[in-house]
């Protein structure tokens, strides 16, 4: 889908602490060979933050101030607020969303929980630009904290580490430093069945193990023919995606100058980067990953957020942004940077705004 006058007002993201998977390594919680395949430096973890571990969407709270005090004028404006995440987030049969929106100071506006797994990220911002009025804008939020017992971020999934963190993103109709080129999203919902157990459980505590997707796929796998049909599904699905948005932006591949995708392993990654979009790692958000983890539904905010403080993107730069999460779906957009990000770059800091 092709978007006109919807913008990128701001990003915020709030991080913890970071964890060495050398260390973790050592200590016998991550595997060697996996480390050696992921060459992954280091996680954030809430548990290893100074005073304390925040919830979920407290780290979503302060990525949301963060993206709210950069955004301008747009910060009055916000019409909706979605949240996304992939665990839990620190009660039952609650509505964080609505936590966060009141926290960032919108009692009053409606706010939606999101859930599609790792590709929450750009199917919120789908979702919100169709939402925008002429004046309006929308605050997008995800955060996760991947704990024990029931959760093992180290061993949970093959070919990546799960990381802590808040992020955010004041999505605009009234201007920003990027424009909304186009989305586009494809999905295959017969493959939910890859990381879902044999059978349903009939109660959350009845599981008394830590989540296992990498069994759970293994399972899945063991019927004849599954493995090589579900990959090539999956790299149809993303190709389609990506295909469809960047034809809907009027550019190709070529025309890119730089790739966020959902945080993996480097294996992982260079596999998708330099097979299926056929891309150079340097102009990949590769470099955040290796030392965050994957942030749940909020790598692709991380990685744009990461560009434009980091003064890796200027005007006239397309981004392309590419996710794919459990279901299964795929999201792509196309983004370029119409402003200068020096006021992005210093309106603020990650995590240096207190609740």
């Amino acid at each position: 889908m092709r978007w006109d006058q919807v913008h990128i007002a701001a990003t915020g993201v709030w991080l913890p602490a970071r964890l060495s998977a050398e260390e973790a390594v050592k200590s016998g919680l991550y595997d060697a060979e996996e480390h050696a395949a992921n060459r992954i430096v280091s996680v954030t973890a809430a548990d290893a933050e100074p005073g304390g571990a925040l919830s979920a969407p407290d780290m979503a709270v302060r990525a949301a101030r963060a993206a709210l005090d950069r955004a301008g004028e747009a910060a009055t404006r916000v019409s909706a607020v979605f949240h996304s995440h992939l665990w839990f987030q620190g009660a039952e049969l609650w509505a964080p969303a609505s936590y966060i929106a009141d926290r960032a100071g919108f009692p009053g506006v409606p706010a939606f929980g999101l859930q599609q797994s790792c590709n929450a990220g750009i199917a919120a911002i789908e979702l919100a630009a169709g939402r925008l009025g002429t004046a309006d804008a929308a605050l997008l939020t995800t955060a996760d904290r991947f704990t024990g017992p029931s959760f093992d971020r180290w061993r949970c999934e093959r070919g990546l580490v799960y990381g802590d963190g808040g992020t955010a993103l004041v999505l605009s109709a009234t201007g920003g430093f990027a424009r909304l080129l186009s989305t586009a999203t494809h999905v295959d919902n017969s493959l939910e069945s890859i990381s879902r157990a044999a059978r349903l459980a009939d109660d959350p505590g009845a599981v008394k193990t830590p989540l296992d997707l990498s069994a759970a796929a293994d399972a899945y796998a063991r019927a004849p023919g599954n493995m090589r049909q579900t990959a090539q599904r999956m790299a149809e699905i993303a190709d389609a995606s990506v295909r469809r948005a960047l034809t809907d932006a009027d550019i190709t591949m070529s025309d890119v100058d730089r790739v966020v995708l959902v945080s993996t392993g480097r294996s992982r990654m260079r596999w998708q980067l330099e097979l299926q979009l056929g891309v150079p790692e340097k102009i990949s958000n590769w470099e955040l990953s290796s030392t965050v983890g994957h942030l749940g539904a909020g790598d692709h905010f991380a990685g744009l957020d990461h560009l434009a403080r980091s003064g890796r993107v200027g005007a006239g730069d397309r981004v392309l942004l590419v996710g794919g999460g459990t279901g299964y779906s795929c999201s792509s957009a196309v983004l370029e940077i119409t402003d200068s990000v020096g006021r992005h770059k210093e309106a603020g800091q990650s995590g240096d705004i207190p609740l």
